[in-house]
């Protein structure tokens, strides 16, 4: 027994006590709660709405108003926020969804990128605003993490207003594709979409959000699920808020003459592996890579130009007190200048007075010499 006291003893004295320190960073990130922010972007009647009230079990789009076609001829796109907070095991979310109403809508849809770009980059100078401020404790994370960009099932592949739109926005969000209502089509029509759209991407040169690799700890589950995940990129995804009961089991899916799709059948739809990559898996992650290449680009921008500012007005600074100097040294100059052109000019008045009075002198002489010879 004192044998294995000692050995007790002596495991005490060699534990630290630093391997709870990840226990210490879960129960801190758990009090303080966790943000999120998604971009969804895509033409009217693509199920954006419904997609997103399937994936977050809520509904976020209560009192949605659908515009008449006279209202989206001049229709332009805007920005709406909404934001729920969802809690679950305790854990706490505060989701925002930014929705893009009448992107694509309009008949002339050449500047419908704008809205989006403006609205990513104006989070970011807010974030490097309030993060070079004095008061830096409750930084309010605005910055988008993920965008949804959703693509017609009717096209053959990406049309020229989606290029445009990933070409202005692939670099500043993690941008995941996903074809809606695929239902519409066979399996055999979105596998071929898949090929084009990927192959669309790769001819001009866009980069999407990429999947982490695994690391060689991971368990083979995870490794599986990792690689089927990329495999089925784009999604092609179903939504539906309506419950149906089908041979007494209760599921989430849309009614046809023809039958039932079941929105969690993977045969049937990619929402699954929609749901468990945003929300399960790489949620994190998108963060992770908004924070560390997105946000850091935007940074290394704003910095540069505060330094290109900076080295311009100090150029500028430099020059005018060069000038100053100059205009100084020019004035004491020009002092010395005028008191010499003085001094000459009151010379030659002397000089010209003195000429003056000498002609008068041999005037008056040569009168009198003649004077005298007539006599």
């Amino acid at each position: 027994m004192a044998g294995i006291k000692s050995y007790s003893m002596d495991r005490e004295r060699d534990y630290i006590g630093f391997a709870t320190l990840p226990e210490q960073v879960h129960r801190k990130s758990v009090k303080r709660g966790f943000e999120f922010t998604m971009m969804v972007v895509g033409e009217s009647g693509l199920g954006k709405s419904t997609l997103i009230n399937s994936l977050f079990l809520g509904d976020l789009y209560k009192n949605r108003v659908i515009p008449n076609v006279e209202e989206r001829i001049e229709k332009t796109t805007r920005i709406e926020k909404k934001t729920m907070d969802i809690e679950e095991k305790g854990v706490r979310l505060r989701l925002t969804v930014v929705d893009t109403p009448g992107f694509g809508d309009a008949v002339n849809c050449d500047d419908s990128w704008r809205v989006c770009s403006a609205y990513i980059e104006e989070q970011f100078r807010q974030y490097f605003t309030d993060e070079s401020g004095l008061n830096r404790r409750n930084i309010q994370d605005n910055r988008v993490h993920c965008c949804l960009y959703f693509i017609p099932p009717y096209g053959h592949s990406l049309r020229q207003m989606d290029l445009e739109m990933l070409r202005r926005l692939h670099r500043k969000v993690n941008i995941v594709l996903v074809i809606g209502k695929a239902d519409t089509l066979t399996q055999a029509e979105v596998k071929k979409l898949k090929e084009r759209i990927l192959a669309d991407l790769e001819e001009n040169n866009l980069q999407l959000y990429q999947f982490p690799d695994c690391d060689s700890d991971e368990d083979e589950e995870f490794k599986q699920q990792d690689r089927e995940l990329k495999a089925c990129l784009p999604f092609a995804v179903v939504g539906s808020n309506t419950i149906l009961e089908v041979a007494g089991r209760k599921i989430r899916g849309r009614q046809y003459p023809w039958g039932v799709v079941d929105v969690e059948n993977p045969l049937h739809s990619d929402f699954i592996k929609l749901r468990t990559m945003l929300i399960s898996t790489h949620m994190q992650d998108l963060k992770d890579t908004t924070q560390d290449v997105h946000y850091e680009n935007f940074r290394a921008q704003c910095i540069s130009q505060i330094s290109q500012h900076a080295l311009r007005e100090r150029g500028k600074l430099k020059r005018d007190s060069v000038a100053s100097a100059n205009e100084a040294s020019i004035t004491e100059t020009d002092r010395l200048l005028l008191q010499k052109d003085e001094e000459i000019r009151r010379m030659q008045d002397m000089l010209t007075q003195m000429q003056e009075k000498l002609k008068a002198t041999n005037l008056a002489e040569l009168k009198k010499n003649d004077s005298v010879i007539d006599v």
